[in-house]
C-alpha cells in the first residue's frame, strides 16, 4: 500500500519527491498552507516506510532540469445537463484566492484580494467587484481608436453589481477591510452568459482565501421554454424563454433574485424559485471539496466593533429622544433628519464633556443602530410605520401625462415625496445603441437612462460618469417596460426614455417604471398596457441561531424604512403578471417562503397604482401635432441596397431625413411628412420599385429621337416615350417640345416579353373636350411667360423647353401674305421653332405640363383656337405657303406656323416657287403625325 502511494506521488510530483528529505520537509511545512502540509505529512510517512524497506535515502527523479510543474486542483460536477468544473492553483497563484470556472468552451477567472489593515474611521465594507469582458475572449480586436478596451461598459457594471449583491450579505459584521474581486472572461463560445459563472467562481475564490466570509453560495439561471423550466439555458434557449431568473442562495436561504419576464404570474414565479433553490445548492458542495484540498485557513482580521459598555452608554443617552422623533406625525423627511442629527450632536457633546474617547469614535454608527432598533421595534410590536401608514398602504399618488407637449412624450409621476420626470424620444433604427458584449444582441433599440441628481435629496456632490447605482436602477426599469413594447417589425423606431429623479424618498426605480409607462403612451407608442412597480420591505426578529421568529412585510417602503429594514424587494408588472424583479437583502439570507409571500401584497399595491395611472392615460395617444417623427420602411434586393448605400449620404443631405439599411429593410425617418415624402421620392427614383403597368413614375429624358424620347426612371431603368404618346394632340417634331434632362411624370402602359417598357405622358393627361373650341381663350388662363416656363428646381443649365417671346421671335401675322423669296429664305434658315401663336399651341401645352413638378395634368380651363392646324378634319381647306421644294413634293407652311406636306401625283408636277401661296385640302396625317394635303379644286 505504501509503495503504491509512493509511486503515485513520484509520478505526480517528481520535483517535490527529489527534495523530500526530513529537513527540507520541515521547512516546506512552515511555508505552505495547511492543506499542503497534510499532504506532505502523508508523503513523509510513505517515504519513511519505503526507506525502511529498501534501505535507500533518495528517490530518482524523472523531471528534466528547468521544468516547472504547477500544482492544480479541480472539481467537476453537472447541473442542468451542463458539465461544470472549478480549478485552482494553475493561474493567478499570488492572489489570495483564484478560481477558473469552465462550462463548455467558456472560461472565467475570478481572483480576490484583501487589504492588510482596515481604516478605523470606516463604518461600511469597501467591497469592489470589477467584471471585465475583453474582446480577445471572442477572438475580436476592439473597434476603438486605440484598439483597446476603455471604461467599463454598462453590461460589465451590471454583472459586477449582480456579484456584489450576492456576496456582500455574508461578510461578518464589523469587517471593514477593503476587498476586491476581479473577474476576467478568458474565453467565450457565445453559448452561455458568463455572469452566473463569474458569481459562482467569486464564491469559490472567497471560500479558498483567508478572507472571513460566511459562504459558499450557489447562483443559477433559470429559463422557461414552452412552459418547461430550463436550468443554465443557452443564449438561444434564453431568446425563446419567457423567463430569465437569476437566483443566489446559501444552503437554506435566498440571498439575491433578479428576474426579467414576459408577464409571468406570481404562481409560476413561485414555482420557478422553489425549483431554482435545490439546483443552486448543487454549486456549494464542489466548492467545499475544493477548499478542503487547496483552501487557506481563515485569517483573524481585526473587526471594528463597539464595546458593549460604550453602546449601552450611548443608548441610554439617545433612545428616548429618538423615540420622541418617530412619534411626532408632523415631521417630514428633512425635519425628521434634522431632529435625528440634533440627537447625535447632543450625545457627542455629552461624551466630550465626560472625555469618553472610545465612545466618541462610534457615536454616529451607534446612534444609527439605535435608530434602526427603534423603527423595527415599533413596526414589529405596534405595526406603526415611520409616516403613520398601515403596513400594506401605498402613499398618495400623482400622475400627469403630456407635461411638455413639444416633446415626443413626457410624464410626471409622484408617490408620496418621491417624484420622477420621464421623457420619451423617438429615433431611427440607426440611433440604436451598439453593444460590444461577447454575448447577446449587437444593438439595443430601447434604452432607459436613469439619473439621480444630488438636488433630489438636497445635497451637494460632483456629477461624474457612469454610476453603478444609476445603471442598475435604469436597467431594472428598462426590463420592466420592455415586455409591453410592440415588436420591431410593427414599430421600428428606436426609443429612449430619460428618467430624471426630481425628489427621492424611496423606490425611485419603481416610480421610473410608472412614469416611463405613461410617457410611452403619451408618445403614441402602442404599448399593450401599463406597467407599474412597487417596492416591498421586511422587518424581522431572529433568535440566537439566526432563525426568523417574527416578521412584518411593508408595502411601498420609504427611504428610511429601506435603510432600517432587511430587504428591498422591487417588483414591477402589469395586471397579467410580473415583468421584472430585483431583490437586495442585508442579513445573511432570507427564507424563500417569506420572499414568495411578499409577492401577494406587491400585486395588490401594483393594481392600485395601475388604476390611478389609467385614469390619467389608458391608451396610446394619437400624435398629429408634428412633434413625433414620421417613419417609412421599404424592402429591396441586394443590388438595390448596394446602390442605396452608395448614395445614402447624398439623399440624407438633400432630403434632410435619416436613412437606415438593415437586413434588406430600408427605414426612413424624418421630422415632418413633407421631408419624408421628399426622401421617399429620391430613394424611389434612385433604387426603383417593381414595375407596375398603370403606375405613374417620375423620370428624366436622357435622349431624344425623331420617333420619341428615352426616359430613365425607377432607379436606372429605361423606357420609350413614343411621339404618339406625348399628347392627345398630334406632335410634329419631338425636339420642339422635349429636351435632354427634362423631368416628366409618365405612366407605364406596357412591358413586352423582352422587357421593353413603354411610357406615356398622354395617359396622365385628361381627355380633351368634345365640343367645339371657342375663338377666344378663357380669361382665367394667360399664356405662360418665359420666366414661368423655366423650371427653377431643374439642376440643368438649359431650360427644359425654350419658348421665345414675341419680340425675340421673327413671327408674323397669319393673315398677312409674304410673297418675296427673301422672306422665304430668312424663314428657311431659321432654327426649328416651337408652335407659338396667340391662341397657344401644342408646344406651350407640353412645356407647361413638363414644368409643373407637382401637377401632372393640364388646366381644366384650357381651350384651343380654331386656327390650330392640329385639329384639321378631312376635306378642310386652308391657304398655305410653299416653304421648301423637294423632289417628290412640297413642304408647306401652314397658317399657325406648323409644317405640312404636299406629295406630287404621277405626272402632276408643275412649277412652284418658295413663298408662293396655294390653296390646299387636308387629306390625313402621316405615320409621323405630319398633315398631308392635296391641291384644292
Amino acid at each position: 500500500m505504501a509503495t503504491s502511494l509512493l509511486l503515485l506521488r513520484k509520478k505526480a510530483y517528481p520535483l517535490l519527491m527529489a527534495a523530500a528529505t526530513p529537513s527540507r520537509l520541515s521547512l516546506l511545512r512552515r511555508s505552505i498552507s495547511s492543506s499542503h502540509a497534510r499532504f506532505f505529512s502523508q508523503l513523509s510517512e510513505s517515504q519513511s516506510e519505503s526507506e525502511s524497506d529498501t534501505g535507500s535515502s533518495s528517490l530518482p527523479s524523472s523531471t528534466k532540469p528547468g521544468v516547472k510543474i504547477l500544482d492544480s486542483f479541480r472539481e467537476e460536477f453537472e447541473i442542468g445537463s451542463r458539465a461544470i468544473s472549478f480549478e485552482t492553483g494553475k493561474i493567478a497563484r499570488f492572489a489570495n484566492g483564484s478560481v477558473v470556472i469552465t462550462m463548455d468552451d467558456t472560461h472565467v477567472l475570478t481572483t480576490v484580494a484583501c487589504a492588510k489593515s482596515g481604516e478605523g474611521a470606516r463604518d461600511f465594507l469597501p467591497l469592489t467587484v470589477d467584471y471585465q469582458e475583453k474582446q480577445f475572449a471572442q477572438g475580436v480586436i476592439p473597434t476603438t481608436y486605440m484598439r483597446r478596451e476603455g471604461a467599463p461598459k454598462e453590461r460589465e457594471l451590471l454583472c459586477g453589481r449582480l456579484i456584489d449583491r450576492s456576496i456582500r450579505p455574508l461578510f461578518p459584521a464589523g469587517f471593514y477591510h477593503e476587498v476586491q474581486a476581479t473577474v476576467n472572461v478568458l474565453s467565450s463560445d457565445g453559448k452561455h452568459d458568463p455572469d452566473v459563472m463569474a458569481a459562482n467562481a467569486t464564491s469559490a475564490a472567497l471560500t479558498l482565501s483567508d478572507i472571513p466570509w460566511n459562504g459558499p453560495i450557489g447562483v443559477i439561471r433559470v429559463g422557461r421554454v414552452d412552459g418547461k423550466f430550463v436550468f443554465n439555458p443557452t443564449m438561444d434557449e434564453l431568446s425563446m424563454s419567457d423567463l430569465n431568473l437569476v437566483y443566489a442562495c446559501n444552503k437554506d436561504k435566498a440571498l439575491m433574485i433578479e428576474v426579467q419576464a414576459r408577464e409571468i404570474t406570481e404562481r409560476d414565479l413561485k414555482a420557478g424559485l422553489r425549483l431554482a433553490h435545490p439546483e443552486a445548492v448543487k454549486y456549494i458542495e464542489p466548492q467545499i471539496r475544493l477548499a478542503e484540498k487547496a483552501g487557506k485557513r481563515k485569517k483573524e482580521y481585526k473587526l471594528s466593533l463597539i464595546s458593549e459598555k460604550s453602546f449601552e452608554k450611548i443608548k441610554s443617552l439617545s433612545e428616548a429622544p429618538i423615540e420622541q422623533v418617530f412619534t411626532d406625525p408632523t415631521y417630514g423627511k428633512f425635519e425628521r433628519g434634522e431632529a435625528l442629527e440634533k440627537v447625535s450632536q447632543d450625545v457627542k457633546a455629552k461624551l466630550e464633556e465626560e472625555g469618553d474617547e472610545d465612545s466618541l469614535k462610534f457615536v454616529s454608527k451607534a446612534v444609527d443602530s439605535i435608530r434602526k432598533h427603534v423603527i423595527r421595534k415599533r413596526i414589529i410590536e405596534k405595526g406603526l410605520r415611520v409616516d403613520g401608514r398601515q403596513l400594506d398602504q401605498v402613499r398618495p399618488l400623482y400622475c400627469e401625462s403630456g407635461t411638455f407637449p413639444i416633446l415626443h412624450g413626457s410624464s410626471l409621476f409622484s408617490r408620496g415625496d418621491t417624484q420622477v420626470l420621464c421623457t420619451v424620444t423617438l429615433g431611427s433604427p440607426r440611433d440604436a445603441q451598439r453593444l460590444d458584449a461577447i454575448v447577446g444582441p449587437p444593438t439595443k433599440r430601447f434604452m432607459l437612462h436613469y439619473s439621480f441628481p444630488p438636488f433630489s435629496i438636497n445635497e451637494v456632490s460632483k456629477r461624474g460618469g457612469l454610476n453603478r447605482r444609476e445603471v442598475g436602477h435604469g436597467t431594472l426599469a428598462e426590463k420592466a417596460l420592455l415586455a409591453v413594447l410592440p415588436p420591431e417589425g410593427e414599430f421600428p423606431y428606436t426609443v429612449r426614455i430619460n428618467s430624471e429623479v426630481m425628489a427621492s424618498d424611496g423606490s425611485t426605480s419603481m416610480a421610473t417604471v410608472c412614469g416611463g409607462s405613461m410617457a410611452l403612451m403619451d408618445a403614441g407608442i402602442p404599448v399593450r398596457e401599463h406597467v407599474a412597480g412597487v417596492s416591498v420591505g421586511l422587518v424581522s426578529e431572529v433568535d440566537d441561531k439566526g432563525n426568523v421568529v417574527d416578521y412584518r412585510i411593508l408595502t411601498d417602503i420609504l427611504g428610511l424604512e429601506d435603510h432600517s429594514g432587511d430587504m428591498d424587494f422591487k417588483i414591477a408588472g402589469t395586471r397579467k403578471g410580473i415583468t421584472a424583479i430585483q431583490l437586495d437583502i442585508k442579513p445573511a439570507g432570507i427564507p424563500l417562503d417569506i420572499v414568495c409571500e411578499s409577492l401577494d401584497p406587491a400585486r395588490t399595491a401594483r393594481e392600485h397604482i395601475l388604476d390611478r395611472m389609467e385614469q390619467e392615460i389608458s391608451t396610446a395617444r394619437s400624435k398629429n401635432d408634428g412633434s413625433v417623427p414620421c417613419l417609412a420602411t421599404l424592402k429591396y434586393g441586394d443590388d438595390s441596397l448596394r446602390k442605396l448605400l452608395a448614395n445614402r449620404k447624398r439623399i440624407e443631405a438633400e432630403a434632410g431625413a435619416r436613412v437606415t439599411v438593415s437586413d434588406g429593410t430600408v427605414t426612413i425617418v424624418a421630422k415632418t411628412q413633407t421631408t419624408l415624402d421628399k426622401a421617399l421620392e429620391k430613394v424611389e427614383f434612385l433604387v426603383g420599385t417593381q414595375l407596375e403597368v398603370g403606375r405613374v413614375y417620375k423620370g428624366e429624358v436622357i435622349s431624344v429621337k425623331e420617333y420619341g424620347a428615352f426616359i430613365e426612371f425607377n432607379g436606372g431603368q429605361q423606357g420609350l416615350l413614343h411621339i404618339s404618346e406625348l399628347s392627345h394632340d398630334p406632335v410634329h417634331k419631338m425636339s420642339d417640345v422635349i429636351v435632354v434632362g427634362q423631368q416628366l411624370s409618365l405612366m407605364c402602359i406596357d412591358i413586352d416579353t423582352r422587357g421593353n417598357v413603354k411610357l406615356s405622358l398622354k395617359a396622365t393627361l385628361p381627355q380633351p373636350k368634345k365640343e367645339k373650341f371657342v375663338e377666344t381663350l378663357d380669361s382665367s388662363f394667360a399664356p405662360p411667360t418665359q420666366e414661368t416656363l423655366i423650371d427653377s428646381n431643374n439642376d440643368y443649365s438649359a431650360p427644359a423647353v425654350v419658348i421665345r417671346s414675341a419680340d425675340e421671335c421673327d413671327t408674323h401675322d397669319i393673315s398677312s401674305q409674304l410673297t418675296t423669296k427673301k422672306a422665304a429664305k430668312r424663314v428657311s434658315k431659321s432654327s426649328p421653332r416651337p408652335f407659338v401663336n396667340g391662341s397657344g399651341g401644342i408646344a406651350e401645352k407640353l412645356a407647361r405640363i413638363s414644368m409643373q413638378s407637382n401637377v401632372d395634368v393640364m388646366p381644366n380651363n384650357y381651350n384651343d383656337n380654331d386656327n390650330n392646324m392640329s385639329f384639321l378634319k378631312k376635306g378642310d381647306q386652308v391657304r398655305a405657303k410653299v416653304y421648301q421644294l423637294r423632289a417628290h413634293g412640297l413642304v408647306l407652311e401652314l397658317p399657325d406656323g406648323s409644317r405640312g406636306m404636299f406629295k406630287f401625283q404621277e405626272n402632276g408636277w408643275r412649277d412652284f416657287e418658295v413663298g408662293e401661296e396655294i390653296d390646299v385640302e387636308f387629306l390625313s396625317y402621316s405615320n409621323k403625325g405630319i398633315p398631308v394635303f392635296s391641291l384644292a379644286d
